[in-house]
């Protein structure tokens, strides 16, 4: 059986392959045709327009790489089952269950590729991917600006009610202090600044309210250059910048994240989770799509290619549906991410059962 394993184990890979590259092209056609005003508004350099579709490749790939996988798995196996091989491998005496033990194989090489890529290679391209976005096409970037609110330590806390990133500036700023419940000092002022060539912070209209005992004390001054427990990029950073990280640099921007109370936590939990659910859904998908296309169908190869073609779009919405659901409200990324997982599992465990018989 060995020769049967590496002949679909062949199949499965080739036939992945033979996907993206026809599908990535099709996307890089759409996104040029889509795109190709603003670079030409924008002067957008040649080289910087080739390293963006080297990247637009790994983010394309990564986003529907399910679709690719029931596509792969469906095209080839439809094509033996019609050819009756199948039909005499099962009744050569193979299970039905060894039977599919090289999809398994080949759902597990393209897992591992899938994970350590996710892990370390697609963060720095996406990366690039949304920086060229963000430079040349909306020319702003994604963030949140309005109502700041952080925990920078253990005794300190700050708000601005909007932050300008371009000029690395924020209005209306606060700094609360506290020694356990009591606060001992709030510094107020109508606008914050960083100033690069000094490597300070330089405060407008500046206030500071010291509270001893029962007393408090006021200062005032015009300005302060001054030196403060946070990095200016931290008030506002981009919405994408989970994505953007590699396994170790995201758990530390989770833990800190966590700590300083950030609106964006969901989101960064959420692209953790995900990293481990979309390797595990290879398995998933290949039972899939092995399970609606190992017998001859009434509607031939066309019918299974729909039903892959559905479910692995079905598969995508519910992905970027729940997706939003924890970005805009208080929905558990956990359940976003693992439900999916458990859902397809569900219907994979129906129709494996299904072929079996």
């Amino acid at each position: 059986m060995k020769i049967l394993d590496l002949y679909i184990i062949k199949k499965y890979i080739g036939t992945f392959f033979v996907m993206l590259g026809l599908f990535i092209p099709i996307g890089i056609m759409v996104d040029i045709a889509e795109k190709i005003d603003k670079f030409r508004e924008n002067e957008v350099p040649t080289d910087k327009i080739i390293d963006y579709y080297i990247d637009f490749v790994w983010y394309f790939g990564n986003q529907l790489y399910p679709v690719f996988i029931f596509l792969a798995v469906i095209w080839f196996t439809s094509r033996i089952a019609n050819n009756t091989e199948i039909t005499a491998i099962l009744s050569s005496g193979l299970s039905y269950k060894r039977f599919i033990r090289p999809y398994i194989i080949s759902a597990s090489l393209i897992a591992l590729f899938t994970f350590f890529s996710g892990m370390f290679i697609v963060p720095k391209s996406n990366l690039r991917f949304n920086e060229f976005i963000a430079t040349y096409v909306k020319n702003k970037d994604e963030r949140q600006t309005d109502r700041l609110f952080k925990q920078i330590n253990d005794e300190e806390y700050i708000y601005v009610s909007d932050y300008d990133p371009s000029r690395m500036r924020g209005n209306n700023f606060t700094l609360e202090h506290f020694n356990g419940i009591e606060m001992e000092h709030k510094i107020t002022a109508t606008s914050i600044r960083w100033v690069d060539e000094d490597s300070v912070f330089r405060l407008m209209n500046y206030k500071i309210r010291r509270f001893e005992n029962e007393s408090e004390i006021l200062e005032k001054i015009n300005y302060k250059d001054t030196i403060l427990d946070f990095n200016v990029k931290d008030l506002s950073p981009v919405n994408y910048v989970a994505e953007t990280l590699n396994y170790s640099e995201l758990n530390r921007l989770i833990r800190y994240e966590k700590k300083s109370g950030s609106s964006l936590i969901n989101s960064h939990l959420l692209v953790r989770h995900k990293r481990y659910t979309l390797p595990l859904s290879c398995f998933i998908l290949s039972i899939i799509g092995v399970s609606v296309s190992s017998f001859k169908q009434r509607g031939g190869m066309g019918f299974n290619l729909a039903i892959g073609v559905s479910l692995g779009f079905f598969f995508i919405f519910l992905d970027k549906i729940l997706g939003v659901l924890v970005i805009k409200s208080n929905f558990s990324p956990a359940i976003a991410a693992w439900g999916i997982i458990l859902i397809f599992s569900l219907i994979a465990f129906f129709l494996f059962k299904k072929a079996m018989k």
